[in-house]
């Protein structure tokens, strides 16, 4: 008797927890808002942004004569990443970090692509070729991402 009073009480005590965590998560689409930020920044700034089919902004400061990388391509950047706010929330060093193409965000996977070795200039990178909806390593979810790159080197 004991171990079925032992069970039952066991039994409401989980049933008791928290109810939010079986409901799924309202999944909130940027697309439509952070077309319109990145508009308005673009206007805003006075750049001659080119928008790709993916959503991707980009502007070509200098475009450098090296080759262009592709998406499989190892690459040296030094770059600042901010929010459209002009928060700085990354910088490379000028020596700039070397890594492949696709081990990084959708939105330098291709974006990379449009420079050519010792080009530079800006990439404006919605939530969906960023971090998406999701927190990430202080990056708040839905953030459109501002990039100033300059490629150094395709390796």
């Amino acid at each position: 008797m004991k171990k079925v009073l032992f069970v039952l009480a066991l039994v409401v005590f989980v049933s008791c927890g928290d109810d939010d965590k079986n409901e799924p998560k309202e999944v909130i689409d940027y697309t439509v808002q952070n077309e319109e930020d990145i508009k308005a920044y673009v206007e805003a700034n006075g750049l001659d942004a080119t928008r790709s089919d993916s959503g991707l902004y980009y502007v070509i400061e200098e475009e450098g004569t090296g080759e262009n990388p592709t998406a499989t391509s190892d690459v040296t950047v030094a770059y600042k990443g901010y929010y459209l706010d002009g928060s700085v929330f990354d910088e490379s060093s000028a020596e700039g970090i070397t890594f492949n193409l696709q081990q990084v965000i959708a939105g330098w996977t291709e974006g990379i692509t449009y420079f050519k070795e010792g080009g530079n200039g800006i990439l404006l990178v919605p939530a969906a070729l960023g971090y998406g909806n999701s927190d990430n390593r202080g990056i708040p979810g839905g953030s459109v991402l501002v990039f100033e790159v300059n490629l150094l080197e395709v390796n």
